[in-house]
C-alpha cells in the first residue's frame, strides 16, 4: 500500500466517514500493510451481515502480508467478524492469535453477548486474565441486555470496590430499567454513593415507559443539576404517556433554565402539539427551527408533517413534505398518516404508489394507515388489493390490520366474509375485532351472525364484554325477541353488571351544576 493511499484514507476516516475509505479500498485494490492502524479503521463501518465479504477479504490480506499476527489487526478483525454475526470466525481467529491484551478479549465477549450466547461470554470472562474495568462493566450490560438480571445483579455484587464506580452502579441500575424492572432499578438507585446523569434520565424514562408520570416526575424534581438529556427524558415521557399539555410547560420550563433545544426535544414538542391538535404552538416550534438554525433531519421533517396533519393543515404538512428529497419510510408514512386521519382515502391511496414508485418499501405502519382509510371510506375492493400488496411485500397481517378488515367488511354488510375472515386469522381475536363484528351485526339486524360471535367471546366478564352483551340484547329487541332479551340481561345483572347511570352538569355564573 503506498503512503500517500494510506494518508488519504486516514484523512477520510478522521472525518468520521470509514465506509467512504473502505470504498476507496476497493477502488483502488491496494496491497495490505503491515501499517496497524489502517486495516481497524476500513474495519468500523463492517457491523452488519452485508460487509463480511469485506472482512474475510481484508483478513485475507493481512495473512498474505503477514500482519494478521499484530494485535491490533487481529482484535479488529474479531470485532467485525461479531459484528457480522459469524461469533464462531471470530473463535477460530481469536484462538489462533499469538498475543491477546484485554481489548481482544473484551471483543470476543462483547460478541458473544451481541449474538445472544451468555454462557460462552461467561466462560471466556472466567478464562480471561487481568479483567478490567470495562471487562466487568460489559459482563453486567451484557446480562442485563439479554435480559438475565439476576445473573447481572450477582455478578455487580462481585465487581472489586475499585471497578465500581459511577459508571458501573448506573450500567446496574440501567440494565434493570430496560428490562422494566423498576423497583429493583429505585432500589440500587437509592444505593448508589453518587448520581451522574446517565442515571437519573435512565429512571426518569424508565418510569415514564410504564405509565407511572408520578414516579418519574418524583425522580425529576430531585435532580440536583439538569442538563439537556433529562430535561428530554422528562418531555419525551409526558408526551409517550400522552400529557402534552405538561410536556408543552416542561419545555417552556426548559427554555426557562437556559436551555436549548436539540433535535429530540424539538420531535417531542411537535409530538405534544399533534397530540393537542395545537396548530398555532406547532407554528411557533416550526419558526424557531428555522430561526435556531437546528440541523433539520428526516425524525423532524416527520415531526412536522405528522404535527401540520393532526392539526389539520394539509397545506403545510404537503409543503414541508414536498420541501425533502431524501425521505425515508417514516417520512412517507407521517403524510400518508395524515391523509388517512382528515378522510382524505383518494390520496391515501395515491401516495401509497408514490411511495412505492419511489423505491420506499412500505411496512406495517404504512398498511395500518391504508387500511384504516380504505375502512373509513368505505372501499372494500381497493383494501382487498392492499392485503394483496402486503402479501407480495411478505408482511404478515397483525391485528390492527385485521381490525380494519372486519369493520370495514362489516360495515359493508359482508358479515359473511368478516366473520370467516376472524376464524381464519392466527392471531387471537381481540375485543375490538369482535365488538366491530357484534356492532356490524345490530346495524344489518343479523341475529344469527352475532350469535356465533358471541360464542367466540366465552364467559369475559370485562367492560367490553358487557358492552357486547347490550348489543346483543338490542339487536333481540330491535327484531321483537323480548324473551332472548331479557334474558340476556337477567344473565348480565347475575354477572354483577349494572348500567352505569348517565348525568350531565352545566355551568352557571362559574360554578358547576
Amino acid at each position: 500500500m503506498n503512503n500517500a493511499a494510506i494518508h488519504k484514507i486516514r484523512g477520510i476516516t478522521k472525518t468520521f466517514n470509514p465506509l467512504r475509505a473502505l470504498v476507496l479500498y476497493k477502488q483502488t485494490r491496494l496491497e495490505a500493510t503491515h501499517d496497524p492502524t489502517v486495516i481497524p479503521q476500513l474495519l468500523k463501518p463492517c457491523d452488519s451481515l452485508p460487509f463480511l465479504h469485506y472482512v474475510k477479504s481484508l483478513h485475507a490480506e493481512t495473512i498474505k502480508a503477514g500482519s494478521d499476527t499484530n494485535v491490533f489487526i487481529g482484535t479488529a478483525i474479531v470485532n467485525a467478524y461479531c459484528k457480522c454475526g459469524v461469533v464462531w470466525d471470530a473463535r477460530k481467529l481469536f484462538d489462533v492469535m499469538p498475543e491477546r491484551n484485554v481489548v481482544t478479549w473484551n471483543a470476543m465477549i462483547g460478541g458473544y453477548f451481541g449474538n445472544g450466547d451468555t454462557e460462552s461470554a461467561s466462560l471466556a470472562f472466567e478464562e480471561m486474565p487481568g479483567k478490567s474495568r470495562v471487562s466487568w462493566r460489559q459482563m453486567v450490560a451484557g446480562f442485563a441486555r439479554n435480559g438475565d438480571t439476576v445473573r447481572a445483579r450477582r455478578l455487580f455484587d462481585e465487581v472489586p470496590n475499585e471497578f465500581k464506580d459511577v459508571v458501573m452502579w448506573s450500567v446496574m441500575v440501567d440494565g434493570y430499567v430496560k428490562n422494566g424492572e423498576m423497583e429493583d432499578a429505585r432500589e440500587v438507585f437509592e444505593l448508589m454513593p453518587e448520581r451522574n446523569c446517565f442515571a437519573w434520565s435512565s429512571m426518569v424514562c424508565g418510569y415514564c415507559k410504564k405509565g407511572s408520570i408520578a414516579e418519574a416526575e418524583d425522580v425529576f424534581r430531585r435532580v440536583p443539576v439538569r442538563n439537556l438529556e433529562i430535561w428530554n427524558s422528562m418531555i419525551g415521557g409526558y408526551v409517550q404517556n400522552g400529557f402534552g399539555e405538561k410536556a408543552l410547560e416542561a419545555f417552556g420550563e426548559m427554555r426557562g433554565e437556559g436551555f436549548e433545544p436539540d433535535e429530540f426535544t424539538v420531535v417531542s414538542v411537535l409530538s405534544a402539539c399533534a397530540q393537542l391538535g395545537d396548530l398555532d404552538a406547532g407554528k411557533e416550534i416550526h419558526r424557531m427551527i428555522e430561526c435556531k438554525g437546528i440541523g433539520v433531519n428526516q425524525f423532524i421533517l416527520s415531526g412536522l408533517v405528522d404535527m401540520y396533519a393532526k392539526c389539520g393543515d394539509l397545506v403545510h404538512a404537503k409543503m414541508v413534505f414536498d420541501s425533502c428529497n431524501d425521505r425515508n419510510v417514516v417520512c412517507w408514512n407521517a403524510m400518508i398518516s395524515g391523509f388517512a386521519v382528515n378522510g382524505k382515502c383518494k390520496e391515501v391511496l395515491e401516495y401509497l404508489c408514490k411511495m412505492e414508485e419511489s423505491n420506499i418499501r412500505p411496512d406495517t405502519v404504512t398498511f395500518t394507515s391504508v387500511l384504516s382509510a380504505c375502512a373509513h371510506g368505505g372501499l372494500v375492493s381497493e383494501a382487498l388489493e392492499v392485503i394483496s400488496k402486503m402479501e407480495a411485500f411478505g408482511i404478515e397481517m397483525n391485528i390492527w390490520h385485521y381490525g380494519c378488515m372486519v369493520d370495514l367488511l362489516g360495515r359493508a354488510g359482508r358479515l359473511k366474509e368478516a366473520y370467516e375472515l376472524i376464524k381464519r386469522m392466527h392471531l387471537k381475536p381481540n375485543e375490538n375485532i369482535l365488538g366491530a363484528m357484534i356492532g356490524a351485526c345490530w346495524i344489518h339486524s343479523d341475529m344469527k351472525m352475532a350469535e356465533q360471535t358471541i360464542k367466540m367471546i366465552g364467559t369475559d366478564s370485562s367492560t367490553c364484554a358487557h358492552s357486547q352483551d347490550v348489543i346483543l340484547s338490542n339487536i333481540y329487541a330491535g327484531s321483537e325477541k323480548w324473551e332472548k332479551a331479557e334474558m340476556i340481561r337477567a344473565n348480565m345483572i347475575d354477572k354483577g353488571s349494572e348500567k352505569i347511570p348517565g348525568c350531565s352538569s352545566i355551568i352557571v355564573s362559574n360554578s358547576v351544576s
